[in-house]
């Protein structure tokens, strides 16, 4: 279990990486991978049971980032964790390596649970894994990271409504809410507020944070493992490009690629001298 400086510092580099693999391997999404950083550094440096050294282990928790344009964040993350070397990671985006720009199915890379790309996938997968767990009288939980915009889906919430009916207690959701999407304002797209009422609604325990605030998560983190009649789904307020003066809350940097020049500029601002 890690302090929270320590979580911080994890947080700044794995941005710094995410930032420099972005620019060398010419690939997109980049705000999209800084809003959700420190969620998923929350949950794999002090949440999730699992092995790195045995990465298939029946009764370990599993993650899904249903949100798969954001795996840049989640390669570095499990690279940082132990699932493979760092120095991998010099091949991402390059043809025929395994690191592509959504994740792979689970058998091509250690520490992936589920392929997803197409948005709304992640929640029904990680709502069929919970059921399985329950089913086969193991104690995993399962996490899950969905975008804003992903709410847009009728599959999120038809699964959110089985959960419901289920009482599926070892389900977590985070919401990266960074209040942007693709073409526009989240708000402006498809009316998402109150997004923590609507889950509320489908009959979840529903938390809003601030997810840059690891007191917040790791707070809301406990609360999900206390409750054992529903799902629970945690509304984390972010920001697009977190970290980054010139990145954040710009929705040019969803498909923007990073100089050179920029991405020195970034790794000062976040204090990451290599």
């Amino acid at each position: 279990m890690s302090n929270h400086q320590e979580l911080i510092d994890r947080s700044n580099l794995l941005r710094s990486r995410i930032i420099e693999t972005s620019s060398l391997s010419g690939t997109p999404h980049l705000g999209s991978c800084l809003s959700c950083v420190d969620l998923l550094v929350a949950l794999y440096f002090n949440e999730l049971k699992i092995d790195p050294r045995n990465p298939y282990d029946p009764l370990r928790d599993r993650f899904i980032l249903s949100k798969g344009h954001g795996v840049p964040a989640l390669f570095q993350v499990l690279a940082m964790r132990g699932f493979y070397p760092e120095s991998w990671l010099k091949d991402y985006g390059k043809d025929g390596g395994i690191f592509a720009e959504h994740p792979p199915t689970p058998d091509h890379l250690a520490g992936i649970e589920a392929a997803t790309g197409s948005l709304g996938h992640g929640l029904p997968i990680g709502l069929g894994m919970a059921l399985a767990g329950r089913i086969q009288k193991q104690t995993y939980n399962i996490y899950t990271v969905l975008g804003d915009g992903e709410c847009n889906e009728g599959s999120v919430w038809e699964a959110a409504m089985l959960a419901a009916a289920q009482q599926v207690s070892n389900l977590c959701v985070f919401v990266d809410f960074n209040k942007w999407q693709a073409t526009g304002r989240s708000e402006e797209v498809m009316a998402l507020n109150s997004l923590s009422g609507k889950w509320q609604a489908f009959g979840w325990n529903a938390l809003e944070i601030d997810g840059h605030d690891y007191g917040q998560i790791l707070a809301a983190l406990e609360s999900f493992k206390l409750e054992n009649t529903k799902p629970t789904a945690i509304i984390a307020h972010t920001v697009k490009g977190k970290g980054v003066s010139f990145m954040q809350d710009d929705n040019n940097w969803h498909y923007r690629i990073p100089t050179a020049d920029e991405v020195r500029m970034a790794k000062l601002e976040l204090g990451v001298s290599s």
